[in-house]
Parts: structure tokens; sequence; C-alpha cells
């Protein structure tokens, strides 16, 4: 059986990471970061190249690929902490089309898909993307409900993550939003396998960043990460990482070839993204020592987006709880 990506994935990956390579530097993010807005000219290449409608059904003007192609993409976003607002839009897209109306597919996919409209999705306090979004998707003790950005009164919100533009809406805005008439969950554990995609790209950078640093300082006369405690300290970093990794690619084929299996799969790869994204950026930093405090340190863009990804759609916590009331019930033979 082969565990590995197509050889269309492969390709899909290749030029993600080429292209943020060159679009995305660190000083593009820190631009935008803090001048207060996305990398637009990022994000209108994003759009070109179709990437907001990769898991969008062609029918609604996406590219009709599936989860596997979208988290790809999250991996490699995540890995650049690219200052765009696609993480929000592809989370309004998966939901609208898993859980909207036909109506509601009609009106917000296909400039979803196509990068036209802006989506976001969040609790009413902390919108993710919520800024400026032309459809918002919230999560409400009701359900989902969706409000139209243009008549929501979303305040922007100065969030950890100033790489992105953060918003929120009162309850009561929220509650008067247009209720999904579909699958709630499914359209939550779509969206917690893209967070975790994203969370994993960036585990994966602040464990390069980490390591490439302890390889060229020298304490001594030796490069630090020869010192125990610091390569025992990376270690457990690539152990994080790769938990998450093989985890979250598990939810992303399940949420393409085996719907039944995706609720506890999410769950898992939330659990396992949330605490590597928290963990390792933490520990990327201290491998750092002092410099690694420092604003200059380019490592902090990656902690602190870390810190809402993990907490976004229910932290590790959560979803071990979640996950514990699925084995409960499967044991007494009734529905979590």
């Amino acid at each position: 059986m082969n565990f590995d990506f197509n050889d269309d994935q492969h390709e899909i990956k290749r030029t993600a990471r080429d292209l943020l390579t060159k679009r995305s530097t660190w000083e593009r993010v820190r631009a935008a970061a803090e001048g207060g807005h996305y990398d637009t000219e990022l994000w209108s290449e994003l759009c070109e190249l179709g990437w907001p409608g990769i898991a969008i059904s062609d029918d609604h003007g996406g590219q009709g690929l599936g989860v596997v192609e979208l988290v790809i993409l999250l991996e490699e976003l995540g890995f650049a902490c690219a200052a765009t607002p696609f993480l929000g839009t592809a989370l309004a897209g998966l939901a609208i089309q898993s859980a909207g109306s036909p109506d509601q597919q009609s009106r917000w996919l296909p400039g979803l898909s196509g990068g036209q409209l802006r989506g976001a999705l969040g609790a009413p306090g902390l919108i993710v993307d919520g800024e400026g979004a032309d459809v918002l998707v919230l999560l409400t003790p009701d359900g989902l409900r969706l409000l139209d950005g243009a008549t929501a009164a979303a305040a922007g919100v100065d969030a950890i993550d100033p790489t992105r533009r953060h918003a929120c809406v009162s309850d009561a805005a929220a509650a008067a939003g247009e209720p999904l008439p579909g699958d709630d969950e499914l359209a939550l554990d779509l969206g917690r396998t893209a967070v975790s995609a994203e969370l994993v790209g960036i585990s994966q950078r602040a464990l390069e960043m980490g390591v490439a640093y302890v390889k060229d300082r020298r304490q001594f006369g030796t490069p630090v990460g020869a010192f125990q405690a610091v390569a025992h300290r990376c270690a457990q970093m690539l152990r994080d990482t790769e938990m998450a990794r093989s985890a979250t690619y598990h939810a992303a084929w399940a949420a393409d070839a085996e719907p039944e299996r995706l609720a506890e799969a999410a769950g898992v790869a939330k659990a396992a993204a949330s605490d590597a994204g928290r963990e390792v950026t933490s520990s990327s930093i201290q491998v750092h020592g002092g410099i690694g405090f420092t604003w200059e340190a380019d490592v902090h863009w990656l902690f602190k987006r870390a810190q809402i990804d993990a907490a976004l759609l229910g932290g590790a916590g959560a979803q071990r709880g979640r996950l514990a009331r699925m084995a409960a019930a499967r044991l007494s033979g009734t529905r979590a």
C-alpha cells in the first residue's frame, strides 16, 4: 500500500514551496504585520492560480480537487507564515460547501473559490481573517451561522498574531445570522483538518529554523546543537512535528476517501497539531537562546500564529475530551 502523495500532489507541493519561498519572505511577512495589512500582491497571485478554490466543487467555480490537496497548500502557507486571508477563506468555503443550503452555496462559493470574495470562520469573539471579510461563518451555541460581511458590523481585533486581520461581532449579531442547515460537525471536522495542516507547516518551519541556528551558534568552540540538552529538545520538536503531520495527512485522506472516519481522525489531528504548534515554536525560541526573545528574530511570528491556530475550533484538550466521548459512546453502543 502506498501512503505517499501521488505525482500530481507532489507537484502541487513543490510548486507551492517554490512560489512561497520567493513571494513570502520574512521581510514581506514583517512588512504586512507591522503595517497592519495583508500582502495583497501575494493574495492576488494565489487567487490567479485558483488556490482558494482547490477543494471547492467545479460546479461552484472551484478546481474540484480534495481536502488532501488543500492540506498540502495550507501546510506550505503555514511554513511560509504567509500574510494572506487564505485560511479564513478556505474554512468558510469548506463550511458552506459541506453544510450550507443550495442558495448559500450558489451565492458565496463561486466568489470564494475565485478569490473575488473573502471568507472567515470563528467564534463571535475572535474571527480569524474576519476584518474586511465578505462572509462570516460563526460558531454559536445553536450551531453554525452565516453573516453577510456587509451587514455584520464586524469590528477589528488586535490579536496576538498580527500577520492576520481578526475581528469580532456581538453575540446578538451572530445569533441573528442564517443557520447552515447541513451537518455542522462535518463542516467543523473539515475545518479542524485544515487548521491542523497549517500548524504542521508552522511547526516544520520552527523546527528547521531552530536546528539551523544550533548548528551555527557556537559556545566554547562547539556548536550548541552538540550539547545533549539542546539535541534532546530538537529531537522532541521533530517527534511532535511528525506526529502532527501523520495525523493530519490521515484526516485529510479520511475526508476524501472515508468520511465516516473523519470525526475521529480530525480530532486526533487537531489535538496533535495544536500541541505541536505550541510546543515546537516555543522550543525553537528556547534553542535560539537570548536572541529568540527579540523582535528581530523571525521565529516569533510562527509562535504567535500557532497560539491562535492551536485554539481555533477547539484546542488539544477539547479534542481529547471529544475523542473520549466518542470512545465511550462506541463501547456503550450509543452515539457521542
